[in-house]
């Protein structure tokens, strides 16, 4: 059963002479841990405030054809119905936390407040994501005194504490250092394994997509230019984004006569150790 279901989506801002998104489909099915790439401009963001229900309800705008996001109709759906099954978790952390509470357990605890939840499940569901993510020792902390990365664990633990069907992140690990940002990419991989949410990730950190990633979706000018399994996308030479640092230096060694001319290119560090060991 897919969870997302696009059709023939295009979409313009408004008072723009370009769509953002041209004629796209794309189908996710729940269970998997699907990342979007693609240069700056290529419409990774706008597709996550589409999955969102932020493009057409917040943004306005034009759009045409058929989305349908967990079981919802994304045209005909208040964004408020939206947010109960998709979660949204933006670059900047910052911008994420409420400023309404003193401590990283009232933080990720907001959003069920507002929903009027028991007390009791409220504790035990905000107990079970500070857990999962890493943030029980910071519970009494002010979200405020954390690093990046816990910044950003903490804006996805105060997601996920929703229970969304879908978990759509826009470059949440553009700001962090490379510990934080490999933090975040485990926490993705086991959600998705859990088996709690479906996951759809803008990132430009390859090596890390390579590693933990089901599926690559390449956009170009709105498009879906490519679409598959980690390994056959990001070792292409056909795309518009360079490969992995490791796809690189198995190219470049290649082309100098220093590694065989046949057989795949590695696109982990992994697999890079094992190709230069052949060379």
């Amino acid at each position: 059963m897919n969870l997302v279901e696009l059709h023939n989506i295009t979409y313009s801002y408004p008072r723009t002479a370009q769509p953002a998104l041209r004629d796209l489909s794309l189908a996710i099915p729940q269970g998997q841990f699907c990342t979007v790439v693609g240069v700056n401009g290529a419409g990774k963001s706008t597709l996550c405030y589409l999955l969102a229900g932020f493009v057409p309800h917040f943004y306005h705008g034009e759009l045409t054809g058929t989305a349908q996001v967990a079981g919802h109709d994304v045209a005909q759906t208040p964004l408020a119905e939206m947010a109960a099954d998709v979660g949204l978790v933006f670059a900047n952390p910052f911008n994420q936390i409420t400023g309404a509470r003193f401590s990283v357990r009232e933080e990720v605890a907001f959003g069920l407040e507002n929903m009027g939840i028991p007390r009791a499940e409220m504790l035990a569901r905000t107990e079970e994501m500070l857990a999962l993510t890493g943030l029980s020792d910071l519970a009494e902390r002010s979200p405020y005194a954390l690093s990046g990365g816990q910044q950003q664990r903490l804006a996805i633990a105060s997601v996920l504490v929703m229970r969304p069907r879908l978990l759509v992140l826009d470059e949440p690990t553009s700001q962090l250092d490379p510990a934080g940002t490999q933090e975040i990419f485990a926490l993705l991989a086991k959600l998705v394994r859990r088996g709690e949410t479906a996951v759809v990730l803008v990132s430009h950190e390859l090596e890390w997509i390579g590693q933990h990633a089901d599926r690559v979706v390449v956009l170009d000018d709105g498009r879906i230019l490519a679409d598959g399994p980690p390994r056959a996308i990001l070792a292409s030479e056909m795309l518009p984004i360079p490969g992995t640092r490791y796809t690189q230096a198995a190219r470049r060694a290649r082309a100098e006569g220093l590694a065989p001319a046949q057989g795949e290119l590695p696109v982990t560090l992994r697999e890079a150790v094992a190709f230069f060991r052949q060379a």
